[in-house]
């Protein structure tokens, strides 16, 4: 679980997080959605260390991370994989070197260890058979699937993706979403994903926080999105025509199922 306390950040002077807490659950897929701008990639970047909130706190399972010393924050970055928005494979490795690489750099596992928890990586992604092949031989949801491969090898407890489905088609979005999802629940990983895909919230969102110019304005999860009251969220989330007449056909739904129970 990681919990995040009252977080504030500043740049130059214009605050663009206020007061934002929220609980990540472990083994569940929790998202963080906004409309570009609203602050929800800085948020991200506080949670996972890479920017420092000038208030408030970031806890990983109870351990508060400005707390720790440098060995404890190195020994913390080994639990936590990352899925770049562009996959950021290295152009010059082959899928199996570019999955290899974070068991090189960061395990005390021998090379026939690490080779053994590559392959095993690369094959729960199903692309057992690309091993040799370098990225700008394969396709983008191939490249997504090796960039999951890479997070994963180290058998991360925290997980953050961010928008894991950019530049993707429908299908191949959809494909990345249930695997992602998969991997949380049969490793019970601690997954945080940066979206505004709204087929995504649907689809697997579990926890869901909505970040609004700097705000957390709800939380909740993809059976409860519907029903929120909150302005802001619904503005972003009914934006598309298709999902307007989705929150229609629902609330006749709710309604005829609030009547049959009260005769």
């Amino acid at each position: 679980m990681i919990e995040a306390k009252n977080v504030s950040k500043w740049f130059d002077g214009v605050q663009v997080l206020h007061d934002i807490s929220a609980v990540f659950e472990t083994g569940k897929t929790n998202l963080i959605i906004g409309q570009s701008g609203s602050g929800k990639t800085v948020f991200m970047k506080c949670l996972i260390g890479l920017m420092t909130p000038e208030e408030g706190e970031i806890l990983y399972d109870g351990r508060k991370f400005r707390a720790l010393n440098s060995e404890q924050k190195r020994q913390l970055r080994s639990e936590i994989g990352m899925l770049f928005q562009g996959s950021a494979l290295f152009d010059n490795e082959t899928v199996l070197g570019n999955v290899m690489f974070p068991l090189k750099m960061l395990s005390k596992m021998s090379h026939e260890e690490q080779l053994e928890r590559a392959h095993f990586c690369i094959k729960r992604v199903g692309l057992e058979n690309a091993d040799n092949k370098f990225p700008s031989e394969i396709s983008g949801g191939m490249q997504k699937r090796v960039a999951i491969a890479r997070a994963i090898a180290l058998n991360p407890k925290y997980l953050f993706c961010d928008e894991p489905n950019s530049g993707l088609d429908p299908r191949t979005s959809i494909l990345i979403d249930n695997l992602l999802s998969d991997i949380t629940h049969e490793y019970g990983i601690t997954t945080i994903i940066n979206t505004h895909d709204m087929n995504s919230v649907l689809g697997i969102g579990e926890h869901i926080v909505f970040i609004n110019k700097g705000h957390c304005d709800w939380s909740g999860d993809d059976k409860t999105i519907f029903r929120s009251k909150s302005e802001s969220l619904n503005d972003f989330v009914f934006a598309s025509k298709l999902f307007r007449e989705v929150k229609l056909f629902l609330e006749r739904e709710y309604e005829a199922e609030e009547n049959s129970d009260n005769p």
